[in-house]
């Protein structure tokens, strides 16, 4: 969750996107929602076994956390999923495979959780085996990273996992820099001791940007990619990935979540890959997939993107 963000009475800013209510909307427990999949991974992480004890845990972190800013998104539990509107997280991407196993053979590599609110899916890349000290998770609010450690029921001790808090648009947190071609290895780096991004360029291995870009205009989704590109490594293999709302034409879309209505701006699957394939990254440079998972609502057509860009 990056760029600017405001809150007034019945509007609340994120990213580019305004978000209207009716009123501003309290915080809803009728909404809280878990599979058994993602119960048994809370369980895990907190110690907490009791179904309505977790509940009880998980509703107090978004109490604090609907403080710090009143998004929809906090309000209708998406920090648990990752994902607005489907219960999928960087775990259900077909790279996923793929990232846990250059965490596994990859000296030193990097994992980026970019707009993670409470780096849901930076735990569960940990809990999966990726090296949890090579694990950045970062977000605009400094308060949702230490909610972070509330929610998993963890310390800055117990917990190797980096904390970065900053925004993709302040230059002195990441500046735009050219993808790079130098495919040497990287020396380790300490991330606890990083105050911007500005040391990775070039240096990482994986980007997880889930329900990010889709928060930005069309102008700032391409800085955005090309912010991020620089910061990726040149070894093949190295990827970008994430989902967020897609269209079969790009152009507003406009849906809502409870209690609030908004329009996002979405790419359509040609349009992404071709930012990334020739604009951002050299032509022939990369790999992009694209899947549109059409989503139900009662009123308009509506997707989500899946996708990836690979180093080739």
């Amino acid at each position: 969750m990056e760029g600017t963000a405001t809150h007034n009475g019945s509007t609340t800013l994120l990213g580019d996107v305004t978000f209207r209510m009716a009123s501003a909307p309290t915080v809803d427990s009728s909404l809280y929602s878990l599979s058994s999949e993602q119960a048994e991974f809370f369980k895990a992480q907190t110690g907490i076994d009791d179904d309505e004890d977790l509940k009880r845990h998980i509703l107090e972190v978004q109490a604090k956390a609907y403080q710090v800013a009143p998004y929809p998104c906090i309000r209708s539990f998406v920090f648990l999923r990752n994902i607005t509107f489907l219960r999928l997280n960087l775990s259900s991407l077909s790279v996923y495979e793929h990232i846990l196993e250059l965490g596994r053979k990859r000296p030193d590599a990097v994992l980026l959780d970019i707009g993670c609110c409470f780096g849901t899916d930076a735990r569960k890349a940990a809990a999966d085996g990726f090296p949890a000290k090579n694990i950045i998770a970062s977000d605009l609010f400094n308060e949702f990273l230490q909610l972070s450690h509330e929610l998993f029921k963890t310390t800055p001790a117990s917990y190797p996992g980096c904390f970065l808090p900053g925004d993709v648009f302040d230059p002195a947190f990441l500046s735009i820099a050219a993808p790079t071609d130098d495919v040497t290895p990287a020396p380790a780096i300490d991330l606890s001791s990083l105050k911007s991004l500005n040391h990775l360029h070039g240096r990482i291995s994986v980007i997880n940007a889930i329900s990010f870009f889709h928060l930005f205009s069309e102008k700032k989704q391409f800085l955005v990619a090309k912010a991020l590109a620089g910061l990726l490594s040149a070894q093949p293999g190295s990827v970008i990935c994430g989902y967020h709302v897609g269209s079969l034409e790009k152009g507003i879309v406009n849906n809502s979540l409870p209690g609030s209505e908004y329009g996002l701006f979405a790419h359509s699957p040609k349009t992404w890959s071709s930012l990334w394939d020739g604009e951002v990254f050299k032509k022939g440079s990369v790999k992009v997939e694209t899947e549109l998972v059409e989503i139900e609502t009662r009123d308009v057509q509506f997707f989500m993107m899946k996708w990836s860009v690979m180093r080739l």
